[in-house]
């Protein structure tokens, strides 16, 4: 689950109702107080069996005590220079050329089907993220348009997990409206649990 201070103006509260095992992405975008909030979503992690990454900033991620670090596909180059021991280090690729980027433990591929995101660009469906799963280094997680329809489209694609925008948020997220995050937790990559 990746953080938006549009769609997620709360992490704290969004962290406190993922699933065990769910990655939460901290993306600060330079926020006021992200250090603050960046070790309260570490402890909150810590607690409840999370895995909390810090989205671009290296240092946020050291001194708020997170398991790793995730990289824009621009940053994705330095993932070797930038790994501390012991991190996760993930990374956004929108190709298969970036999801074959060294020192990088999983990749976040997208735009996987058509999303409401700004940023989400043109979907690549589920046949194309397939192939470029098959050829990427490491595992590859799906995001963009991503909710409980679409994510069954994924069953035999190859993705390691399923990644969103917002869960829970008043606007849509990766699970469409009217869903719970308790559907969500049953939805283990591409497969219905």
């Amino acid at each position: 689950m990746f953080t938006d201070p549009d769609r997620t103006p709360d992490p704290i509260a969004l962290a406190l109702r993922l699933p065990r095992g769910t990655g939460l992405v901290y993306r600060a975008f330079g926020a006021p107080g992200r250090l603050r909030t960046a070790r309260a979503l570490a402890a909150i992690a810590r607690r409840r069996g999370l895995v909390f990454l810090v989205g671009a900033e290296a240092g946020l991620a050291a001194r708020s005590g997170a398991a790793g670090l995730h990289l824009p596909e621009r940053l994705a180059g330095m993932a070797p220079r930038l790994r501390r021991p012991g991190w996760i280090v993930t990374a956004a690729a929108h190709s298969t050329r970036a999801a074959r980027r060294p020192g990088v433990d999983a990749f976040v591929l997208s735009a996987v089907f058509p999303s409401a995101s700004a940023s989400a660009g043109v979907p690549m469906g589920a046949l194309r993220f397939a192939q470029h799963v098959r050829r990427a280094s490491s595992p590859v997680y799906a995001l963009g348009g991503v909710n409980d329809r679409t994510a069954a489209r994924l069953r035999l694609t190859g993705a390691a997990g399923l990644a969103g925008v917002g869960l829970g948020s008043t606007e849509q997220g990766p699970m469409e409206k009217g869903s719970t995050d308790r559907d969500a937790a049953k939805t283990r990559g591409g497969v219905r649990t």
